[in-house]
């Protein structure tokens, strides 16, 4: 077996030889005539004969994933963004210098130019039959074994491109990320939404109960904060006149590793004034059956072997009628905070001695809950005392008119109508303030100018935010959410300094 610093080694002595005979200049002046796959379109009811008759130019580029070389003729398949097509090449027909470096300096991973004709082998396989080659970039490593690809997980991670180059499965997950991206911003747009951007460094997290990343500003001598929800300054949007506003963006989160949580993630996030959290239940059926119109053709996805289908109502209960149904308590006992108490301690689920009905009834959830809820559930009236932005609901102050999504056994959207009483809200923000000051990493600074926004006047108004990489996992098929990222964090290999770090459990 060739040891790789050998390959190499002998790759850098060709790419040396290569660039001596360009002058030391990457080619840069070939044109791409078609893709693979509309070459492939092109030709679909065309047979042998129809082609060489027809005479059809092609000019294509890419990289080599296949390379059988038989004397003064040879084969190369060819990929592109689209896919792959076979190249034939042959002595006469580019001529003896073109040929001899093809054989002496090329290599699988190339990136090369082919044109010439379209033509069929005998096997009836689409080929360009080159009357020109060109050699655009020498690879100097090498590609992995064609049959098995990136074998180790943690390296599909680390090297996505590489990932990318031989994983056609890889590409096909992150072209359905693109293309749910773009059906969410059509459908809003269509919804008369306004798209907008808001700031991504906050002097005072806020907008979530979540752990921010620190980070300072020199000139302004200032602590800053990676924004954890852009919640807050959405509705600012709101009290200024936009009554419809979403944003598709990034959000950072310090907390832990898994299948389920990335420290930097995509979210949707819009606000809708004079509607409330209803109203976004119905919204979000309607947003989730675009999505997978746009994607799946409105077919059932099938998501770690589980049918969903979003073409079809998603059922709705209370927290507490989802504990009554799963944990098997009486809606008495789901109600009593001493009954919460015993439960939680018989399922052995830890909890804080300062925690009230709400925090109890939400521990219980998550515990016997959250994980069997596959078919997409809505899951409604959420403890106060744990939806700090969240408005009352106004037959039971001790919940709040919000709703979270479940699919898969996860959380995919959480909404509510929104608190836009400014006296409540300045309250609950000091509430925040006294669990942050005793500890609580996760608790919201108290923010005087939200506040004030509010005193100008927030409409009625609801507001959601959704994940968008768990909802590329259900439609991708992935079980962990590194899967649906490009270039998930991963703590730094050993010995070597990464820009994107590299990987914990």
């Amino acid at each position: 077996m060739t040891d790789e610093n050998d390959i190499i080694a002998n790759r850098r002595d060709k790419a040396g030889r290569w660039l001596e005979a360009t002058g030391g200049v990457y080619p840069n002046a070939f044109r791409r005539g078609a893709h693979a796959a509309e070459l492939h379109r092109l030709a679909a009811d065309k047979d042998k004969e129809v082609l060489e008759a027809e005479s059809i130019a092609a000019a294509v580029c890419g990289r080599v994933m296949l390379r059988r070389v038989m004397g003064k003729a040879s084969f190369i398949t060819l990929q592109d963004v689209s896919g792959q097509i076979q190249c034939y090449i042959r002595k006469n027909d580019v001529g003896d210098e073109a040929y001899a470096a093809f054989n002496d300096l090329w290599d699988l991973g190339d990136i090369v130019a082919v044109s010439g004709k379209l033509m069929r082998t005998n096997k009836g396989e689409l080929t360009v039959h080159a009357d020109r080659i060109e050699l655009l970039n020498k690879t100097l490593q090498p590609l992995p074994e064609k049959y098995h690809g990136l074998t180790d997980t943690e390296t599909k991670y680390r090297q996505r491109y590489v990932d990318l180059i031989m994983s056609e499965d890889s590409r096909r997950v992150f072209q359905i990320r693109s293309r749910i991206i773009a059906a969410i911003r059509e459908f809003f747009l269509d919804q008369d939404f306004m798209e907008v951007e808001t700031p991504m460094m906050h002097v005072i997290p806020g907008g979530a109960t979540a752990k921010p990343f620190i980070t300072h500003h020199n000139t302004l001598d200032l602590e800053l904060y990676l924004r954890v929800a852009p919640e807050l300054f959405l509705k600012r949007l709101v009290v200024g006149g936009f009554e419809r506003v979403f944003e598709i963006n990034r959000n950072f989160r310090n907390e832990g590793l898994s299948t389920r949580h990335n420290p930097e993630f995509t979210m949707l996030e819009f606000y809708w004034a004079y509607h409330d959290y209803e109203d976004l239940i119905e919204l979000t059926e309607k947003l989730l059956a675009h999505i997978a119109e746009r994607v799946v053709g409105g077919e059932p996805v099938t998501w770690q072997g589980v049918n969903l289908d979003f073409s079809r109502p998603a059922e709705r209960m209370t927290m507490a009628e989802s504990v009554v149904r799963y944990a098997e308590l009486s809606a008495e006992e789901v109600g009593d905070t001493a009954a919460l108490t015993a439960f939680l301690n018989r399922m052995n689920v830890p909890f804080e001695d300062d925690w009230g009905w709400g925090k109890r009834l939400e521990a219980a959830f998550e515990a016997q809950v959250e994980e069997r809820l596959e078919q997409p559930t809505f899951i409604t009236q959420y403890p106060t005392e744990i939806s700090p932005l969240s408005r009352r609901n106004d037959d039971n102050p001790l919940v709040t008119d919000r709703f979270e999504l479940f699919i898969g056994g996860r959380e995919i959207a959480n909404g509510f109508s929104e608190l836009n009483d400014p006296v409540d809200q300045a309250e609950r923000f000091q509430a925040q303030t006294e669990a942050r000051a005793q500890g609580d990493p996760e608790a919201m600074g108290y923010d005087e100018d939200y506040i004030r926004a509010l005193e100008y006047g927030l409409p009625p108004t609801a507001g959601e935010g959704l994940g968008i990489d768990r909802l590329v996992m259900l439609f991708a098929d992935a079980a962990s959410i590194r899967d649906v990222l490009l270039f998930p964090l991963m703590r730094p290999e050993a010995g070597a300094a990464q820009a994107s770090g590299g990987g914990d459990d």
